[in-house]
């Protein structure tokens, strides 16, 4: 008999002041930036993160569509690769929907799994874990409450199985290029030759799709946007009064990003109690809140060749708008 959901989880988080002298760090130097910017990576407290879920069911934000359509076709090919004892990490996991269809594969086949769910939210760990432990009596998880740094530094503490890294969601697509291959870079440091990296990369496609994604009828993702300003409110004692900024998503084609702002309906000062902060605003003045960056064949090549990580498998949803990639360090 397998032992108790309680005996297979074991949750990993850093101070929570730590956390919080960062954001107030960030914020400060983002609003008092010129032009001005917030980290999209403060998005997801416990809200923010039931927002993204919402946002993922609406008709218009087609990426996690097209990846779990991959998943579904392919995630039995996709745990063939890893015939004994694995670990599976994701970074950014969130409520782990998608990843529930990769650790069903594995466990058909007799080895031990280990889930190390990497998120900024505690809570939204706690929550998944608490949904898959009884459907997977033979998982264990290991979660961690942190953001990327932090948790990748930890998880070179986790050794003694093949690890599948797994980056989802297009989450790469927060980062510049250049960073975003400094950062696989950094991820492949952390691995054997027999470790593999699963990412989900959303590929270039017309403007309008991509505007529609970013920006939906329902006002969700403007929600998820203003969301930054309430987190601020609550956490740091500001005054923003959400109604006076707008949500704005353009795609710059050039760039191949999206980009997505909170645009002041009006000229204002806003006050930041523990920052001993006013910040002044002109009417139509942008605070930068996001790019997400899709990419071309040609794009994915670079970002591989850039990171030290070669491109062992590829597969395409049935309208060829997301790539799931399976990258293997080179030799």
């Amino acid at each position: 008999m397998p032992p108790p959901a309680r005996d297979r989880f074991t949750l990993i988080s850093f101070p929570a002041e730590k956390r919080l002298a960062r954001f107030a760090h960030d914020v400060r130097a983002g609003l008092t930036a010129s032009p001005k910017w917030l980290s999209c990576c403060y998005f997801y407290d416990h809200l923010g993160s039931r927002l993204f879920e919402a946002i993922c069911e609406l008709p218009e934000y087609y990426l996690t569509r097209a990846e779990t359509a991959i998943l579904l076709a392919h995630a039995e090919e996709i745990a063939g690769f890893f015939p004994g004892p694995t670990d599976l990490i994701e970074l950014g996991s969130g409520s782990a929907v998608k990843t529930r269809l990769l650790i069903e594969a594995f466990l058909q086949r007799p080895q031990a799994l280990r889930y190390v769910p990497l998120d900024i939210c505690r809570t939204v760990l706690e929550e998944a874990a608490r949904d898959l432990l009884p459907v997977f009596p033979e998982l264990e998880i290991m979660a961690i409450a942190a953001e990327y740094h932090e948790g990748l530094q930890h998880l070179q503490t986790v050794t003694g199985r093949r690890k599948l890294v797994l980056w989802l969601g297009s989450n790469i697509g927060n980062l510049e290029r250049a960073e975003a291959a400094q950062f696989l870079d950094r991820v492949r440091a952390t691995l054997t030759a027999e470790d593999r990296v699963l990412v989900g990369i959303d590929l270039r496609k017309d403007a309008a799709v991509l505007e529609a994604a970013y920006d939906d009828s329902c006002g969700v993702t403007a929600a998820f946007n203003r969301n930054l300003l309430a987190r601020i409110n609550q956490e740091l004692g500001g005054q923003f009064d959400l109604r006076s900024f707008r949500h704005r998503a353009v795609y710059n084609e050039q760039a191949g990003r999206v980009e997505m702002y909170l645009v002041s309906a009006c000229a204002q000062k806003v006050k930041i109690e523990q920052l001993s902060l006013e910040v002044g605003f002109k009417e139509g003045e942008p605070i930068h809140t996001e790019n997400s960056y899709k990419y071309s064949q040609a794009e994915i090549e670079t970002l591989a060749a850039g990171s030290g990580l070669h491109l062992e498998q590829a597969w395409l949803d049935p309208e060829q708008r997301f790539q799931l990639n399976l990258f293997r360090p080179a030799s």
